[in-house]
């Protein structure tokens, strides 16, 4: 299933219907009585969030949703139908914009969450409430803009081949692409580490490689940074052998400046240093390095033999619930 965070889509709600103009007279009576019933209300355009989804694929081809338009008012009273509204289920983390104005509409951030964009005309009235049928109104139309930004409590970031699909296919039951070239990963991918007992579960992103000046669009950008800002840990994975001839300390310090320079809020989100590729020969001595100039904790692992990851995961797992991060997340 293709990956696709941002769509523009045109909506109309549905037009309210109109309202009878009839007469009602029989042998007893010597003037006839106006009778005609109202016109139903046109239907909404909702929007939904829904968990199970991940993409707005949806949304890139089909470019027109339309509500319902009303019944159309009948004698003796009747009343039209209410038109069905338009129900569109997006994913979680769905952010809402109306594109002619550029302003905000909803952030769609948890499960559940609803919200009528363009409000269906109302029914004209008939007869039996003035001497004349009034005429119903139309649906309201708008142009919106609609951009994903995943949900997740763990995010990866580094550089391109740091060894970020091969860690989350190791605590995950997600299978990314590993291959030895950059932008093995071209969009985000999501997957559930599971706990054992009473843990409880926890979201991992692997996120597509950062690039010197991505937070200028260089590379994938945009398209990955603005995912960053809905994790609550972001775990900087560094290829700490040099194997792609990268210095490790100066690819941490490159990630830190790329996150700031982005938004300063990601700055400060609390962060896991994870070396990776221990496995390696030049990996120790890198390592001391490293550590002589950084202090923060660093988790040592090769995310390819499969060591030091319970602590890692173990780790990610405590700090999220120390933070009560999990308490809502997953009911």
């Amino acid at each position: 299933m293709a990956f696709v965070d941002q769509a523009i889509i045109n909506v109309k709600a549905g037009a309210g219907g109109k309202g009878c103009d009839s007469h009602y007279r029989d042998l007893w009576m010597r003037y006839p009585r106006p009778d005609g019933g109202n016109g139903g209300n046109g239907g909404d355009v909702v929007f939904i969030a829904e968990r199970g989804l991940q993409t707005l694929l949806d949304y890139r081809f089909k470019k027109h949703y339309q509500g319902g338009r009303g019944g159309h008012g009948g004698s003796k009273g009747k009343k039209g139908r209410t038109g069905d509204s338009a129900l569109l289920k997006v994913p979680v983390g769905t952010v809402l914009w109306d594109d002619d104005t550029d302003l905000l509409i909803r952030d769609l951030s948890q499960h559940g969450q609803s919200i009528v964009v363009a409000q269906g005309g109302h029914g004209g009235l008939g007869n039996m409430h003035r001497d004349v049928s009034t005429p119903p109104t139309l649906g309201e139309e708008r142009n919106i803009r609609l951009e994903l930004k995943l949900i997740a409590d763990v995010g990866f970031v580094g550089f391109p081949n740091a060894g970020k699909s091969t860690l989350i296919s190791s605590i995950s039951k997600v299978r990314s692409k590993i291959a030895n070239y950059p932008f093995t990963t071209k969009q985000p991918i999501l997957g559930i580490v599971k706990g054992e007992g009473d843990e409880t579960d926890f979201i991992v992103a692997d996120l597509p490689g950062l690039i010197e000046g991505a937070h200028l669009g260089k590379g994938l950008g945009l398209q990955f940074l603005k995912h960053v800002e809905r994790t609550k840990i972001l775990a900087h994975i560094i290829d700490m052998s040099g194997s792609e001839g990268r210095d490790p300390l100066d690819d941490y310090k490159k990630i830190n400046g790329e996150l700031s320079e982005y938004s300063q809020d990601l700055s400060e989100k609390i962060k896991v240093v994870v070396a990776n590729k221990m496995d390696l020969p030049e990996s120790a001595n890198h390592l001391k390095r490293f550590k002589r100039k950084y202090k923060e904790k660093i988790f040592a692992i090769s995310a390819k033999d499969k060591t030091g990851l319970d602590d890692l995961v173990g780790h990610l797992r405590a700090t999220l619930c120390r933070e009560n991060f999990l308490d809502q997340s997953k009911e």
